[in-house]
């Protein structure tokens, strides 16, 4: 056996002494070092051949790390820790397990006969093993070695990469066996990835680490047995199956230092290897480390990825991601339904691809406002579908970090189509139900100046019946012609205001003069106040047009008028008042105040007085949508309504409502009042 370095650490001198001699006296010594574990100058290698640890007799624990901790130095210098200690066998084995080669105990308080005995039958690597090899003539020289296994694992990725890489180092380094496996770390087990043996691939297993050298490998990140690695380890019954005697074992880690799995080579007969076989195990070690990392990834971005599409296949609405540039990266099969078109069509495309320009442009405008707040929010619109059916939707949008940190936005598209329908039929049945209320008293206004334009027209008749008009008799016939046109257009006026009130052209928006539909309103309830004996008061302050539904702003007063006069007690009073007043909030929001003195509410009737079915009325003389009404027109005409109330004191409902300004085309100036009758506006838009 060749000479070899010798390290004592921490080991008293006079048993430094006594091993030293022993080992100059059989030759097996070129130099001894002696340090301790707390030298500052301890070397991060150390020199080929014996390292002796000195076991203090401290907690068991502490001594396991320290031999952990030396053994991950030693490994790649090709040394043998070996540990001096008085501990029993248990101990003994847990250390061996953390990566130390052997513990030896002392003979009648003498260390040397049995590190002598351990370093004849170990082997420990000398100078010139360390420098040549330590290889028979039958070896592959590693430089060889290094060129085959490059040659052969450089166009090889995944499973087929370990398949190449386990076979050409069975072949290069001449051994029974190689093997490449993956931690399982909640089984503490590894499960092969490719396993080279007796000259063919074996079929993959896992098995558990504790008690084989794979766990001594992982643990240290490198682990060699040149002889009886079975007997080392007898619970790993490959070893024993197989009748393996050498291992050669390297831990596989991830770019952030954790163990991942481990690469091994072994041997049906003594398994020696050198320097250069350690640095060759290592580097292939770290590239199937890279190779299997690289795997995991793969397949974690598969399950992420798999995982985002059945998230967005489980959305029943329509749901698309676009990037900054507009261009759709992600749709799901509800959006693909709508579009009329697969996904492999909508990827990569915008919306200027597939709809109409003016549609098109309204989505891009909404998507970049999105984009460029930063905010969610949701926004209304008509949508041709694939079908040309024109369709209501409303599109929530949202913008969150994209892959390569620009923004990008998330929408998801809700067809309120049906439902929309169902609100108009609901209003228009309302304000049906309003009417039917109404109906005594517009009977009532008709009939009084119909009764007169009758009489007027029957005396009309008489006269004309004449053969000839005496001249005195012309002043009074004008005057009848005139009172009969009078009632005539008073009869028509309160048409007018039914068949404003009535008509269902909902989705028709324009300028309002509020002041009209204020006067149309008040006409179709005047009879309902006069039986209640209430007064009215106007305090209608000049207030620009708004932009709306003439119609439905005219179902919100007369709701709230018939409110109004419902709300005083049913015996007549001299003091029943109703206030309808009108200011302007500055120049982006007009206010309408409806006030009576009636009986007033209670704090939790204000607080539900807007919830659908929520009625104060006994059964049968309410539905309680009224106002749930009143509410939903309001908001689509981007206004709030808001009710203050005390008991016995009466209650006021505030409508706010955006102004309405005309914007030039051509200048972008804008003026607050409605557009002339005739006239076509170059855009229309409200304010507030």
């Amino acid at each position: 056996m060749n000479a070899m370095y010798v390290t004592f650490l921490g080991v008293p001198s006079s048993v430094g002494e006594e091993l030293e001699q022993a080992l100059h006296g059989e030759g097996l010594a070129i130099e001894c070092r002696h340090l301790t574990l707390e030298s500052p100058s301890l070397p991060q290698v150390f020199p080929p051949g014996l390292v002796v640890l000195w076991d203090v007799g401290g907690p068991l624990e502490e001594e396991i790390g320290v031999c952990r901790r030396l053994a991950s130095i030693s490994s790649l210098s090709r040394t043998c820790l070996v540990v001096l200690t008085r501990r029993d066998p248990a101990a003994q084995e847990a250390m061996i397990l953390a990566g130390v080669s052997e513990c030896i105990s002392p003979i009648e308080e003498r260390w040397a006969p049995n590190l002598l005995t351990l370093t004849r039958r170990m082997g420990v690597p000398s100078r010139s093993a360390t420098q040549s090899g330590g290889l028979t003539s039958s070896r592959v020289p590693p430089e060889r070695a290094l060129q085959t296994l490059l040659a052969a694992t450089t166009a090889d990725l995944g499973h087929d990469f370990f398949r190449t890489l386990v076979k050409q180092l069975a072949e290069a380094f001449r051994v029974t066996c190689a093997m490449v496996g993956q931690m399982i770390p909640e089984q503490d087990s590894i499960r092969t990835l490719a396993f080279w043996g007796q000259g063919s691939f074996q079929n993959d297993v896992t098995y558990p680490l504790q008690g084989t050298p794979c766990h001594n490998a992982i643990a240290c990140s490198i682990c060699h047995y040149a002889d009886d690695v079975s007997q080392h380890f007898p619970e790993d019954l490959m070893l024993v199956d197989l009748g393996l005697r050498g291992y050669l074992g390297a831990a596989l880690r991830s770019t952030k230092g954790e163990v991942i799995g481990v690469l091994a080579i072994l041997h049906d007969q003594l398994l020696d290897a050198g320097e250069m076989d350690f640095a060759l195990l290592g580097a292939f070690a770290a590239r199937a480390g890279a190779e299997l990392e690289r795997i995991q990834a793969h397949a974690e971005l598969e399950r992420t990825r798999d995982f985002l599409r059945n998230t967005l296949e489980a959305v029943p609405e329509p749901l698309f991601v676009k990037d900054r540039s507009h261009h759709f990266v992600a749709v799901n099969s509800a959006f693909c339904r709508v579009m009329g078109r697969p996904a492999e069509q909508l990827l990569g495309k915008t919306t200027m691809d597939f709809l109409p320009d003016h549609q098109a442009q309204a989505f891009w405008t909404q998507d970049e406002q999105t984009f460029t707040s930063g905010q969610s929010g949701e926004q209304e619109q008509t949508f041709t579908d694939s079908s040309g059916i024109t369709r209501a939707i409303v599109t929530n949008r949202a913008v969150f970090p994209g892959a390569d940190g620009q923004p990008a936005l998330v929408a998801v598209i809700r067809d309120f189509t049906e439902r929309k329908r169902l609100e108009t039929q609901l209003r228009l049945a309302d304000r049906m139900t309003s009417m039917g209320t109404l109906a005594a008293g517009v009977a009532h206004e008709i009939n009084n100046p119909l009764a007169y334009v009758c009489s007027n027209l029957t005396f009309l008749s008489e006269q004309l019946a004449q053969e000839t008009l005496p001249p005195e008799a012309l002043p009074e016939l004008r005057e009848v012609v005139a009172e009969t046109q009078e009632g005539a257009g008073r009869v028509r006026s309160i048409v007018q205001d039914l068949k404003t009130f009535a008509r269902s052209d909902e989705e028709r928006r324009g300028p309002i003069n509020v002041h009209q539909v204020i006067d149309g309103a008040l006409r179709l309830v005047r009879n309902e106040m006069m039986r209640s004996n209430a007064r009215l008061e106007r305090a209608l302050a000049p207030v620009p047009a708004i932009l709306g539904n003439e119609a439905r702003l005219g179902q919100v007063l007369v709701n709230l008028l018939v409110n109004a006069v419902q709300a005083f007690p049913e015996k007549r009073s001299e003091n029943n008042l109703i206030r309808v007043s009108t200011w302007s909030d500055g120049a982006k929001r007009v206010v309408v105040e409806v006030e009576d003195n009636g009986a007033g509410m209670s704090t939790e009737v204000q607080q539900r007085i807007f919830d659908p079915f929520f009625t104060t009325k006994p059964v049968g003389e309410g539905t309680g949508l009224g106002l749930a009404i009143c509410h939903s027109i309001v908001q689509s005409m981007g206004g709030q309504i808001e009710v203050r109330s005390t008991p016995g004191q009466g209650t006021t409902f505030v409508l706010s409502l955006p102004a309405f300004v005309q914007e030039d085309e051509e200048d972008g100036t804008a003026a607050r009042g409605s557009v002339a009758e005739g006239q076509e506006p170059a855009r229309l838009r409200a304010i507030g």
